[in-house]
């Protein structure tokens, strides 16, 4: 199991979220209930698996990718908010997993020079600032809004960060375009995620961040274009067209984007946005049911390699 199977409900508690902001009651139902048995199913598989075998919890590699279960918890909240029980269980969930997580990255961190850190950045260090935007959702609602809003900005400063550290190593490193990885979408992600996180806030009251949800809009559309480019080269590739996990994390930016940008199309009233929405909302469903379903299938093959022949049964 690794760190980031969280992933999973992840994007699909987000597609579910973007369905019912379109209408879509039945998929939404649909996909909300596979979020909610998943979480559980994976946290006990996880434990389980961590415990025969513990994480490195020394790379920042392994502990970022934990934030994936904060944005888990964060997103099925938002989703559930309308069940008391659920909204506080699920927020006690993110908010103490996103401690034990940020205090484990910051040790991981310090234990690694400026060079390590730089060599090693990819497109899942924005997880950390996934997460913490996605407790913002969840802070809005149960917390104070100046503490919500103190946890924002902070989801921006590491989303800078964590971008000047991949920028840095894509340049030095002259990475190979066909060589990019699917997590590298989280770049846009994050961002959109933001923009959600900021819509919250200011229909909490906080008017002030409006401009800001803006630019994090605008910026995150920015990415697609480039992320578009490089993911049609990598596929290219027909090693990269196998399943792995990490193509969770391009579903969940695509069904981000679609709730971001349906929340924009709200507060600014711009006629094309509800469209664009709607767009990236099939467009990360159907990502969804492929995704699926290549897991699935690799899940049967690999149970039938592993099936005793009938020769070896004699």
């Amino acid at each position: 199991m690794k760190p980031d199977v969280f992933a999973f409900v992840m994007a699909t508690g987000i597609v579910s979220i973007a369905a019912a902001k379109h209408g879509f009651g039945d998929i939404s139902l649909a996909l909300a209930v596979v979020a909610a048995v998943a979480l559980p199913s994976l946290a006990v598989a996880a434990a389980v698996s961590w415990w025969r075998r513990p994480l490195d919890l020394t790379d920042p590699d392994v502990t970022i990718r934990l934030y994936t279960f904060v944005a888990a918890c964060a997103v099925l909240d938002s989703r559930l908010m309308a069940h008391f029980s659920m909204l506080w269980s699920l927020a006690v969930m993110a908010a103490a997993a996103w401690l034990v997580v940020s205090v484990l990255t910051v040790r991981s961190f310090r234990r690694r020079s400026g060079p390590e850190v730089r060599g090693a950045a990819r497109g899942a260090w924005e997880l950390c600032s996934v997460g913490t935007s996605g407790l913002v959702i969840v802070l809005v609602a149960l917390a104070p809004v100046w503490v919500a809003a103190a946890v924002w900005v902070a989801a921006l400063v590491l989303y800078a960060l964590m971008t000047t550290l991949i920028l840095a190593r894509a340049i030095a490193a002259r990475l190979d375009p066909r060589g990019f990885e699917p997590d590298a979408w989280i770049l846009m992600g994050g961002l959109a995620i933001a923009t959600l996180a900021g819509d919250h806030l200011h229909g909490a009251g906080l008017s002030e961040v409006r401009r800001a949800t803006v630019v994090t809009w605008g910026i995150a559309s920015l990415w697609i274009v480039p992320l578009t480019y490089f993911a049609v080269r990598h596929l290219q590739r027909i090693e990269a067209r196998h399943f792995a996990g990490v193509w969770w994390a391009m579903v969940f930016p695509l069904g981000m984007y679609s709730a971001a940008t349906r929340a924009m199309a709200v507060e600014t009233g711009w006629p094309a946005l509800p469209t664009i929405s709607l767009a990236f909302f099939w467009i990360a469903f159907a990502a969804w049911v492929i995704v699926v379903i290549a897991g699935l299938r690799m899940l049967w093959n690999t149970r039938v390699r592993h099936l005793p022949s009938r020769h070896g049964l004699r």
